[in-house]
């Protein structure tokens, strides 16, 4: 049961999440290693805009995180936000990090109490049992934002991808029934979980967003060296990136173009070797990590971006390139049909299909109306993802799971 603190009150938040913005990103020093430990993506990307936001919306929120390969220890963000680092500087055994952050979850904050547990589920199950004690302990509503889906949107062979389906899968539906309230990016997960008996009344479907701030000019060209028209890949190099069916693709293309490939990752040398091999290695250029901070500019220095993933809970991405008027080119695969309207505001290829992905790029490149028709549909359709209001949906929800009568509780 809810404890009885003042529901009039601004809540006191205990987010848990295994990855968020690295410490030196936040005191405004880029960070290589932690970039390097674990590239930056949406879900980091994610939990920090929502926290920032719900910082100046005016609630108090403790964040207790993985260190990467940061130090452990406290830091501030904004006016009212701690920042708990904990766990080892290795990756091999990252879920551990949940044990060591046991003492920082469980004890009572400063403010004397905590009124919501918001946790952030990625490929990381050690989470949900992590906040699933802490709403215990607390005596307070549980959150859980699914940012993916390991029993309906994780796909592999590994024997890792496996057992966290299987295992994984039961500890996530098991959690998200007992779970005040879910939040699910994409509708089509928000199914998929009322199937697994969660009910439709406790989840609201809220995607990833954008900050409209960063997007509001055009700076100089990030790439001056890089040819026209100009395809670009933004993201971590993972497996589950498929960066490598791009390289593909882009060596089969008729049509000439350069291509642009940004970020950091375990695919990193495997990426770069299939560029070095590309019959066309002169025109692809790879930057490794930049800062979220920098990727408007990097977007508006491109003409179409590619997500050519394997499986995708959404694609935070794919909204930031709309926001910057890109046309795109991704899987269609997991969440991002709803994102990525296909003739709309970009073109959708089966996953892994390296000929469909070569064809819809030369399609693109020919042909520079079809190209600026669809980044006019993709800045309209970005309007709905901007950070400011989402972030105001979510405290909504917190709003919701805090009321002392349930029948004041409505679906979002």
């Amino acid at each position: 049961m809810p404890h009885s603190a003042d529901r009039s009150a601004e809540p006191h938040v205990l987010r848990l999440c295994s990855v968020f913005e690295p410490a030196g990103l936040i005191d405004g020093e880029l960070d290589h290693g932690a970039a390097r430990f674990d590239p930056i993506g949406g879900m980091q990307n994610h939990t920090a805009a929502l926290t920032r936001c719900l910082d100046a919306h005016g609630l108090t929120q403790t964040v207790v995180t993985s260190r990467l390969a940061g130090p452990t220890g406290v830091s501030r963000l904004g006016r009212r936000t701690r920042i708990q680092r904990t766990g080892l500087p290795t990756a091999r055994f990252r879920q551990l990090w949940a044990l060591s952050a046991l003492p920082a979850v469980l004890r009572t904050p400063p403010g004397g109490r905590v009124d919501v547990v918001h946790a952030h589920q990625g490929e990381d199950i050690a989470t949900l049992l992590l906040a699933r004690l802490a709403a215990r302990r607390h005596r307070c509503p549980l959150v859980v934002s699914v940012h993916c889906s390991v029993g309906h949107t994780l796909r592999g062979r590994s024997p890792r991808a496996r057992l966290l389906h299987t295992v994984g899968g039961a500890v996530e539906r098991s959690t998200l029934r007992r779970a005040e309230a879910v939040i699910v990016l994409t509708a089509r997960t928000a199914r998929a979980l009322a199937d697994d008996g969660v009910a439709a009344e406790r989840v609201s479907t809220i995607p990833s967003g954008f900050d409209p701030a960063l997007f509001g000019g055009h700076g100089s060209d990030v790439f001056p060296e890089a040819g026209r028209p100009r395809i670009g890949y933004v993201g971590r190099l993972a497996e589950q990136k498929r960066a490598d069916v791009l390289v593909h693709a882009f060596g089969r293309m008729a049509e000439e173009a350069a291509l642009v490939v940004v970020g950091d990752g375990p695919e990193r040398e495997r990426v770069r070797q299939l560029v070095r091999a590309s019959p066309v290695a002169e025109r692809i250029t790879m930057t490794g990590f930049v800062d979220h901070s920098a990727v408007p500019g990097v977007l508006a220095s491109l003409d179409v971006l590619v997500l050519p993933s394997a499986y995708e809970e959404m694609g935070s991405v794919l909204v930031e390139a709309m926001a910057a008027g890109l046309p795109v080119v991704a899987s269609d695969v997991g969440g991002i049909p709803e994102v990525v309207r296909d003739g709309e505001t970009g073109l959708l290829v089966p996953p892994g299909d390296v000929d469909a992905l070569a064809g819809a790029l030369d399609r693109l490149v020919a042909d520079g109306r079809l190209r600026s028709r669809l980044a006019a549909g993709a800045r309209i359709r970005a309007r709905a993802y901007g950070w400011p209001y989402l972030s105001g949906c979510v405290a909504e929800v917190y709003q919701r799971v805090r009321a002392p009568d349930p029948l004041l509780a409505r679906p979002a």
